[in-house]
C-alpha cells in the first residue's frame, strides 16, 4: 500500500491563501471553502445558492467544474506547498444526478503526488443522503522549487 502524502498546510491556512492570491472568489461571501484537511485530500465546499443555479433550479455545471478544479488546487497547496503558481493541467468531469441549491462537499484525494504533477480524484455529493452529483480526474502542473 502507498503512503499518503502528509499535509504541509491546514485548512483555515488554504483558505487564508485563498483569500490573499485569489481574491475574486469569495468576494461577498463564502461560496468556495476548504473545510478539511487529511494525509492524502481535503473536503472542500461549494455553498451553491441563487447564483450557482441554472433553469430548473440545478446547481449548474459550471459551479461542479469550479468545485472540481478549486479541490485540486487545494490538495496541491495543501500537500505540494504554498505556490499559488500551481496550474490545472488536465480535468474530465462526470455529471450524475442533480444537485439542488444548498452544500456539494467536494471529496478530494490525491492519487499521486510527484515534483512536478499531482493527480486527484473529487467526488462530489450533495443532498439529505449524501448522494454523488459529479466525479472529477484531474491533473496539477507543480512549479519548480525557486532558489
Amino acid at each position: 500500500m502507498t503512503k499518503k502524502p502528509a499535509p504541509v498546510m491546514t485548512a483555515d491556512e488554504v483558505n487564508d491563501l485563498f483569500r490573499q492570491v485569489f481574491p475574486q472568489l469569495n468576494k461577498d461571501r463564502p461560496d468556495y471553502v476548504v473545510t478539511e484537511v487529511f494525509s492524502g485530500g481535503c473536503t472542500i465546499r461549494l455553498n451553491a445558492a441563487y447564483e450557482h443555479l441554472r433553469p430548473g433550479d440545478t446547481v449548474s455545471g459550471v459551479s461542479l467544474f469550479a468545485l472540481a478544479d478549486l479541490g485540486g488546487y487545494a490538495c496541491v497547496l495543501s500537500h505540494a506547498g504554498p505556490d499559488a503558481l500551481s496550474v490545472t493541467t488536465n480535468i474530465s468531469i462526470n455529471f450524475m444526478r442533480k444537485a439542488e441549491a444548498g452544500p456539494v462537499d467536494g471529496h478530494c484525494r490525491i492519487l499521486k503526488l510527484g515534483r512536478s504533477l499531482m493527480v486527484y480524484d473529487i467526488e462530489m455529493v450533495a443532498g439529505p443522503d449524501a448522494e454523488i452529483v459529479a466525479h472529477a480526474t484531474g491533473t496539477y502542473s507543480i512549479p519548480p522549487k525557486r532558489s
